[in-house]
């Protein structure tokens, strides 16, 4: 399928990844512009956290190419990576440093503004913990601890892989209202999720992922 190239934000065009013997996607073509994001559904297995490798320039796809701003993603790496901002599986912190100061340090490598970082670590439920290394927290700290880095990053687009694991009602509803915020100041994301975004329709693009383990 034929994509047109976004100049004024992002696009998948004729993604295909294989893993060994097995197709995750074929000719797989979105875009998605100011204010809006793409939901990535699926079952376990289905390439969900591959495409999102991909998205970030991680993974080469067999087939296809990443645009940013009009411009495939391998042609401006600097660019691309200062306008991203990306939660995996793994948290991106430093295990002896504490919450605060990871973001603290996160900030000053993107240049960007450390004052929201308490504010986020509070709505995200780390208030007892923000002053612990990251080593002593729980697997679901250290979740939400990652998740604070995103929202501190002066970032156009958040890649996030199952944002809401582990958080309570509390913090679901706290990461929902500050996704609205981003998207409602011109932000973009790609977002991989069990469950539903809420998000108004006519902001959020799904796409269902076949296959299974």
């Amino acid at each position: 399928m034929q994509n047109t190239t976004h100049q004024d934000g992002f696009d998948c065009d004729g993604l295909t990844l294989w893993r060994g013997d097995r197709c995750l996607f074929s000719e797989l073509s979105f875009q998605i512009g100011a204010g809006a994001a793409a939901l990535i559904r699926g079952p376990n297995g289905s390439g969900k956290t591959s495409l999102l490798r991909v998205v970030c320039g991680l993974s080469p796809p067999e087939e296809g190419a990443v645009h940013w701003m009009g411009k495939g993603i391998q042609q401006q790496r600097q660019a691309y990576a200062k306008a991203l901002a990306y939660n995996g599986h793994t948290d991106g912190l430093n295990a002896e440093l504490t919450p605060l100061e990871n973001l603290a340090f996160f900030c000053a490598l993107r240049g960007s503004e450390p004052a929201s970082s308490v504010a986020n670590l509070s709505g995200l439920g780390l208030d007892a913990c923000a002053g612990l290394p990251v080593r002593a927290l729980s697997a679901g700290q250290r979740r939400r601890a990652g998740l604070a880095r995103v929202l501190a990053a002066d970032a156009r687009l958040w890649v996030l892989d199952e944002p809401f694991t582990n958080l309570d009602g509390e913090g679901r509803h706290y990461l929902t209202a500050q996704l609205l915020t981003h998207l409602g100041n011109g932000g973009m994301a790609v977002i991989a999720s069990h469950q539903d975004l809420d998000v108004p329709a006519e902001q959020l693009l799904t796409i269902t992922l076949g296959g299974a383990n």
